[in-house]
């Protein structure tokens, strides 16, 4: 299917939020915005939905939590002519093949996104590698290591990615989620590649026989995880001394339920999360305002009030601030905050779209061995 591109208004591309047609401004609209629910909407609620439609009081936003299995639905609208989603929160790699398949619309993104306070577009402020043609960043999330202070002496206390395969001066067991991705990049770091060459390392037989020997020397150290809350809590009993998960379960362990836990940040597994416009939306014009409002610099450092996942420019990390609720300086817990990420790992979909299947074949055969 061709793919569509959404031409903007006016010359700038700058898209007023209060400049609707007179049609517009008196008519009551709704918004169906498809999100992952939970503790992420809200944060969304909070920082862009509500703000918006204070702005624009005709406007009510509809949340629908079908983010799961949004491409599935995108496609079956899309085949039955009758699209009634208006945004979509969706992972970079289904994005890409929604926008392969022309169901989502492209983004220029200079266009239609606000640039940053100092001018800088947005294709140069977002961060790199976070753009997509059809998709648009949101929040910056990642996997980390975590460990227990007390599990090692005070002076000899875990610090990088290469400490959790040293089990030498750093023994305990190692909970690691029961899958390749993650855990393949970081046995190739700990091994000596650096960040910007482990997809190409590993796309190579060599390179995988290579992350698979540096796995094994931590094989019998290993208790694997597969849902996203068993990381903290295999670590907050003392069950383990480290543990991989997502920062934002972590902080949550950490900041809230006061698990005595650091985070490492070294090596991080970087993943984007972002929007997508369904082609052919009912309310495609009035989504345009709502993005441009949504992604600029300050409404994404609003997000980070909320939940300790960054934002996706470069321009919001400077305007983060205290969480809402928790009165925490929020800076600290940031994936994007500069002191945290000094040799981030990209998480490449398109490798994984290619290698994926094999290499999680290799993998439950290795866990089983």
């Amino acid at each position: 299917m061709k793919q569509q591109m959404l031409k903007t208004l006016g010359t700038s591309g700058a898209v007023s939020l209060l400049a609707l047609g007179a049609a517009q401004a008196n008519d009551p609209v709704s918004l169906t915005i498809v999100s992952w629910g939970g503790a992420y909407t809200q944060s969304q609620v909070r920082a862009y939905h509500e703000p918006f439609m204070e702005a624009n009081p005709h406007v009510t936003i509809i949340n629908d939590d079908g983010s799961a299995n949004a491409l599935a639905g995108l496609r079956a609208q899309s085949q039955a002519g009758n699209v009634t989603w208006d945004l979509v929160d969706m992972l970079p790699s289904d994005a890409q093949l929604a926008c392969d398949e022309g169901i989502i619309l492209q983004i220029d993104h200079d266009e239609m996104l606000a640039a940053a306070p100092d001018g800088t577009p947005a294709s140069e402020d977002f961060l790199p590698g976070s753009l997509g043609e059809c998709f648009i960043p949101q929040i910056v999330y990642s996997t980390v290591l975590s460990y227990r202070p007390d599990a090692f002496p005070a002076d000899n206390q875990p610090s990088s990615i290469a400490d959790l395969f040293d089990v030498e001066n750093f023994p305990g067991r190692r909970a690691l989620q029961d899958r390749p991705g993650t855990n393949l990049e970081w046995a190739l770091y700990a091994d000596g590649v650096a960040p910007e060459d482990i997809y190409d390392v590993l796309a190579t037989p060599e390179g995988v026989d290579r992350a698979f020997a540096k796995l094994d020397t931590i094989k019998d150290h290993i208790i694997f995880w597969t849902e996203g809350a068993q990381a903290p809590q295999l670590l907050a009993d003392g069950e383990v001394a480290f543990a991989t998960g997502y920062n934002g379960r972590m902080f949550d362990a950490i900041e809230v339920e006061g698990m005595e836990a650091d985070i490492i940040w070294d090596g991080q597994v970087v993943e984007w999360d972002g929007w997508v416009v369904p082609a052919d939306g009912p309310n495609i014009d009035l989504v345009m305002e709502y993005l441009y409002f949504a992604t600029d610099t300050q409404r994404l450092a609003d997000q980070a009030k909320f939940i300790s996942y960054g934002p996706a420019r470069a321009s919001s990390a400077e305007l983060v601030d205290v969480h809402a609720d928790l009165g925490i300086d929020m800076n600290p817990h940031m994936p994007t905050a500069p002191e945290n990420y000094f040799s981030p790992i990209i998480l490449d979909n398109d490798f994984w779209t290619d290698y994926g299947d094999e290499l999680r074949e290799r993998f439950a055969n290795w866990m089983l061995q």
